[in-house]
């Protein structure tokens, strides 16, 4: 249906969906002229009437999913091809237009770069609050949103950026309080979803922040929701000319491939399918929370408690920590090395600067966690070889690291013993 594959066809223009290689031609189907026209990502291209119907399809079957998973009240959503963190700077360039004063954005912390460099690329300042520790989670400091806005004045505020997926201690943001907050101040509410909607958690707590409050728009990766390649995300909303506005916000057409990846795969799970796989999921989540407890005890550690995070889970590596502070690091390394890929080691007191701004603490989401910690989670997709494997190369990496961590404390105790004998007789 799209004109390049016309036979009669004859392009004299400068786009015409001519495609020198073949293998080029058949990844795409033939596909060539991508979606959307200059002014509007979701508008028909005529040239291109295969590809918009295929956009248009994609962009229901997604809004249903959506709404399967546990955000039934979601009025509107479209597939982009940017992955989330360039989707989230779409967001706030759209509030630009309607809050001209604006240059601040209230961002409760979590220590992942891209969505907070979303907020730098489109221009805006962020204003970063620290998380309350809560036992072992971190969790959103809601006292300290409400004074920054006071403080600030709402009328200067673009929005409050919250996360609901993240990596354990940290744990998804306080949706409904801070919608609350957004519905009083008359602020906009822009929610970094990105791996929640294969968590039924997650999705309530979008769910119940529109009811009760203000959700403007929530944000989610094609990749880590629906397995397909990196390159695409959802942007949804509970106001259908709002997120319509962010669809015309997007300069030119857009690439088909991601709407045509998930489309393709969408329809080969089905909805029975792809509710297994949430099932499946959560089934695992128990599964590694129980067994990574029995080796943490095993070690001497203990599974940090974070009943809020859905998701994702952390164990202790304070042993590790104690023995030797470049130890944590090296486990990393140990894991990467056997192909364990995904586990975040996260060791005391890095610092690390992103756009001028110094993270203290950088990727345990405080100043100062308490201990050292390794991250495992159970996304979608995950089988019990997976989380079995895991362990056990896990608990070998941690039994090497101990017992060159004896033998270096014992080489040091020696050199420490030879300079005292030596100082002795001089």
């Amino acid at each position: 249906m799209d004109s390049n594959n016309f036979l009669g066809n004859c392009g004299v223009g400068e786009r015409e969906g001519r495609v020198a290689s073949g293998l080029v031609a058949r990844r795409h189907y033939r596909l060539i002229h991508g979606i959307g026209r200059s002014g509007d990502i979701s508008a028909v291209q005529p040239k291109a009437a295969g590809s918009s119907l295929l956009n248009k399809l994609t962009n229901s079957v997604v809004l249903d999913i959506i709404k399967l998973a546990g955000v039934r009240t979601v009025t509107n959503c479209f597939v982009v091809p940017m992955a989330t963190g360039m989707s989230l700077t779409l967001c706030f360039l759209t509030l630009r237009h309607k809050r001209p004063k604006a240059k601040y954005i209230i961002w409760p912390r979590i220590d992942q770069k891209s969505c907070f460099k979303s907020m730098i690329t489109a221009g805006f300042e962020p204003v970063v609050i620290e998380n309350v520790l809560e036992g072992d989670e971190l969790r959103t400091d809601i006292e300290a949103v409400e004074a920054k806005i006071k403080a600030l004045g709402a009328e200067n505020i673009l929005c409050v950026h919250s996360t609901t997926s993240c990596f354990a201690p940290r744990v998804p943001d306080r949706l409904e309080e801070l919608a609350v907050i957004c519905a009083n101040y008359d602020i906009p509410h822009i929610v970094n979803n990105a791996y929640g909607v294969q968590s039924s958690k997650c999705m309530h707590l979008i769910q119940q922040g529109a009811r009760v409050g203000r959700i403007d728009a929530f944000v989610q990766s094609l990749d880590k929701n629906f397995m397909v390649p990196v390159g695409g995300a959802i942007i949804a909303g509970f106001n259908e000319s709002f997120v319509q506005e962010i669809s015309k916000m997007y300069p030119g057409r857009a690439s088909a491939s991601p709407s045509l990846d998930v489309l393709i795969t969408l329809l080969s799970l089905g909805a029975s399918g792809y509710k297994q796989l949430l099932k499946e999921r959560k089934e695992m989540f128990s599964y590694l929370s129980s067994e990574l407890k029995k080796l943490a005890d095993n070690h001497n550690e203990r599974l940090l408690d974070t009943p809020h995070n859905p998701i994702s889970l952390a164990m202790s590596l304070k042993n590790l920590d104690e023995n030797n502070d470049v130890a944590v690091t090296q486990l990393g390394s140990m894991l990467f090395t056997r192909q364990v890929s995904g586990a975040r080691v996260v060791p005391c007191g890095s610092v690390q600067t992103v756009n001028n701004y110094t993270f203290k603490g950088f990727m345990s989401h405080a100043n100062n966690y308490p201990c050292a910690y390794l991250n495992a989670a159970s996304a979608i997709g995950i089988k019990k070889q997976d989380v079995d494997v895991f362990l056990k190369r896990l608990d070998k990496c941690l039994k090497t690291s101990r017992k060159e961590a004896k033998k270096e404390k014992s080489v040091n105790e020696i050199s420490n013993c030879n300079t005292d004998t030596e100082q002795l007789e001089d």
